[in-house]
């Protein structure tokens, strides 16, 4: 396989998930690729509008359900600009997938804490999904999900089934200001919503995906609750371009996010340069 060359794709379908975010469900042209295709939790691919260039966005789908490829993406720039264009059944690139994965042996057993905000909630709906799917390899979860408004929350159907469940603890929240008269879910930023949920840390393993801000500020949240350095487990993106450790976009010092990451744990991230 050409690791440069993107495998052809269909959208088979468009989910407008907010007014800048939309989820794509996609197939493989080639028979061959749908059967060979295969990732784990926590990887990325490379997606291309041909003509346009191609950026970077977490398999959004778990890898315990293969009959199609999902990813959610925010209008951001040129290439997401395109791909906000195209309409069910057009054609586009995919390359990889890339990068490594959430530790989901590491998982087993234990109680694990879903903590996301905005479309941070598309990579760790991929690990909420495969956990949720093998559900009896895993004890309790817990699911903390925050956005700006209520307009801005994504993936509401699975919010709503997240909640129906046994065993799952579902707790969506929007920051002051961004409720609406008919709201019912909690009101506050992540971290204090995670503090007021308050997760137990015994046998438990967090998984943390978001804006920057509130990834800094639920790391002492958790910490304060009992997580350890090497139980809190984070997702970045930080400019990742080619995917293949080449561009030199994503590196910190002598780490590149799209080869050694973008899954790391806040111990490895403490590792970091201080730049960072």
């Amino acid at each position: 396989m050409n690791i440069y060359k993107p495998e052809l794709v269909e959208i088979m379908d468009i989910i407008q998930e907010t007014p800048d975010i939309k989820t794509f469900k996609l197939q493989f042209v080639s028979k061959k690729m749908r059967e060979e295709f295969s990732f784990l939790a926590g990887q990325f691919a490379e997606y291309s509008v041909f003509g346009e260039g191609e950026c970077t966005f977490c398999i959004a789908s778990p890898p315990t359900r293969t009959e199609y490829l999902e990813c959610s993406f925010k209008i951001a720039g040129k290439v997401t600009g395109a791909l906000n264009k195209m309409n069910k059944g057009d054609i586009i690139g995919l390359r990889g997938p890339y990068g490594n994965h959430f530790p989901l042996e590491q998982m087993e057993g234990k109680n694990v804490v879903f903590i996301a905000g905005g479309i941070g909630l598309a990579p760790v709906r991929c690990i909420i999904w495969n956990v949720l799917d093998l559900r009896d390899k895993f004890k309790d979860v817990t699911i903390v999900y925050g956005a700006r408004s209520v307009s801005d929350l994504v993936y509401k159907r699975e919010l709503e089934e997240w909640k129906k469940m046994d065993g799952v603890k579902t707790v969506v929240t929007v920051d002051p200001g961004g409720e609406t008269p008919d709201w019912t879910g909690e009101v506050g930023f992540v971290p204090s919503i995670v503090e007021k949920v308050a997760p137990a840390s015994e046998n438990s393993i967090a998984i943390i995906c978001g804006p920057p801000i509130m990834i800094k500020y639920t790391f002492p949240v958790l910490e304060k609750l009992g997580f350890t350095e090497d139980n809190m487990i984070t997702t970045l993106e930080n400019r990742m371009k080619c995917g293949l450790g080449k561009c030199g976009r994503c590196n910190i010092g002598n780490v590149y996010v799209c080869k050694d990451g973008p899954v790391f744990s806040y111990k490895e991230m403490l590792e970091l340069p201080q730049e960072y």
